[in-house]
């Protein structure tokens, strides 16, 4: 054996698949975008309320379609119940010590937080007629207790998924303690892309928009800091990315997904009314990219 290498290379892969990157991928969605509108809802100006609303209308659906695809995943679908409730017993089943746990209620949690601001943007675009679903978003103080705790669950779920990679006896996964960062901020910068994306497309162009704008891309530029810490802390264990993988971190991830995007945010002349469009493309592919490389290359050494 070589002891260079770290002992996570002769541990066994779970398997995960296209399903489990999508739901990381739609799991960032619904934590980043949720907490990107609390803070636009807590901190921005009442005009950009509608850039809010469309973080929330983002949200939920991201949120059910991920969790969908963890159900499907699991090799017996129909017991997922199983993770919040014990099946002798039908009591409450909370283990502190185990992540799994811990991240199923968080996400079943965040869920009813982003159900409550989905209702509440609905009634304030007059799709909804319940006035009183209006009081569940800021500036009131019960909307403002329900934003800031809603927004905590949200950067957790957003983060989350790093977490319970970094716990998974496998290399790369378990051998940097930065995934959960990098989920993060990546997270951050895949939502207020498709913010970006969507408000443009929906006409929802507020004052806020250039402040997401700028968000971005300094969000973009942390990701790309954050990675090169990753590969340096990996060690030996960086040698798994000297593969077609690590080619495609290179040009999918660090090339499309953030070289690029703030490249066109440095020369907006490039082009012209489609710049815009094609940063937060280009973002949302190098982050679903990113959740490939870093699902498969781990499992196939």
């Amino acid at each position: 054996m070589n002891t260079a290498l770290s002992s996570t290379f002769f541990s066994a892969s779970p398997d995960w698949g296209w399903l489990i990157v999508w739901y990381f991928f739609f799991g960032g969605l619904a934590g980043g975008c949720y907490f990107i509108a609390v803070l636009i809802d807590l901190f921005g100006r009442p005009e950009d309320r509608v850039l809010a609303r469309l973080g929330y209308y983002i949200s939920l659906p991201s949120l059910v379609i991920s969790a969908i695809l963890l159900t499907l995943d699991l090799t017996r679908p129909l017991r997922f119940w199983h993770m919040l409730i014990e099946s002798n017993t039908y009591q409450i089943m909370f283990k502190i010590w185990s992540p799994m746990s811990v991240g199923s209620w968080a996400l079943f949690i965040f869920g009813i937080f982003s159900l409550l601001a989905f209702l509440s943007a609905l009634a304030e675009d007059g799709q909804l007629q319940r006035p009183a679903a209006k009081s569940l978003r800021p500036p009131g103080a019960l909307g403002s207790i329900i934003a800031a705790i809603g927004g905590l669950f949200g950067f957790f779920v957003a983060g989350y998924t790093g977490v319970i990679l970094a716990v998974t006896n496998r290399p790369i996964w378990s051998d940097t303690p930065l995934l959960g960062m990098l989920f993060v901020v990546s997270a951050a910068s895949i939502s207020a892309a498709l913010m970006i994306l969507l408000a443009h497309k929906s006409g929802r162009t507020t004052p806020g928009l250039n402040a997401l704008h700028r968000l971005d891309s300094w969000v973009v530029a942390l990701e790309f800091v954050v990675l090169i810490a990753v590969m340096i802390s990996l060690g030996p264990v960086f040698r798994a990315w000297l593969s077609a993988w690590g080619l495609l971190l290179l040009l999918g991830v660090i090339g499309l997904g953030m070289l690029f995007p703030l490249a066109l945010h440095w020369r907006k002349e490039w082009l012209g009314n489609s710049n815009s469009t094609a940063a937060a493309l280009s973002v949302l592919a190098g982050g679903f990219i990113l959740r490939m490389v870093i699902v498969f290359s781990a499992q196939g050494v």
